[in-house]
């Protein structure tokens, strides 16, 4: 072979050398978000001044900015201290922090944060079983805010019109004990 045609034939090794490190850093950065674990969902725990302790796990990879919403609630303790205002055979609801004030009473459960989550997560993934816990909202599943329930009973005529966050997972016996102006003493994240 000649001067000239070696020259010539393939890349220059410089190029060889900047596409094997190129291919590399691809690889590597692929196997590291393989290896990367899922997310945990949430686990809040709320603990009545009265009634017992309940724990609910939230569905962050389904709802994920309903839950983020929730999520920020709890660690500006804004359920801290508020009541529960609705509580009828299939299921029991907080999040309105006019409850705070009981001369307020009458108007229970039309407050909310002020911030609403501002999209529909409303899917038929999570149903309105026993335990579930869903976003309550007054027509519009975006405006949803703070205010969420906990089903006691199961109810098919929900599903498909109201967000499913999470699920309770222990204490489902001091839900059914919840009754209306029992206060929340605190709740946080597990």
């Amino acid at each position: 072979m000649s001067k000239a045609r070696r020259r010539s034939s393939g890349p220059p090794r410089a190029a060889i050398v900047t596409i094997a490190i190129i291919a590399a850093s691809v690889i590597a950065a692929a196997q590291v978000r393989q290896a990367a674990p899922p997310s945990a969902a949430p686990v809040l725990v709320f603990e009545t001044a009265t009634k017992g302790t309940f724990q609910m796990t939230l569905f962050a990879a389904d709802a994920p900015k309903s839950v983020a919403h929730l999520v920020g609630l709890v660690k500006q303790n804004f359920y801290r201290g508020l009541r529960f205002h609705r509580v009828e055979a299939r299921l029991v609801q907080i999040g309105d922090p006019q409850t705070r004030n009981v001369s307020l009473r009458n108007i229970w459960g039309t407050g909310n944060s002020g911030t609403p989550i501002g999209v529909s997560e409303v899917s038929r993934k999570h149903l309105h079983v026993r335990g579930a816990v869903g976003l309550a909202h007054s027509g519009n599943p975006a405006g949803a805010d703070s205010q969420f329930y906990i089903m006691k009973a199961a109810d098919a005529s929900l599903d498909g019109k109201y967000c499913v966050v999470g699920q309770v997972t222990s204490g489902m016996e001091v839900v059914d004990k919840l009754e209306v102006g029992d206060v929340l003493k605190q709740v946080t994240i597990k």
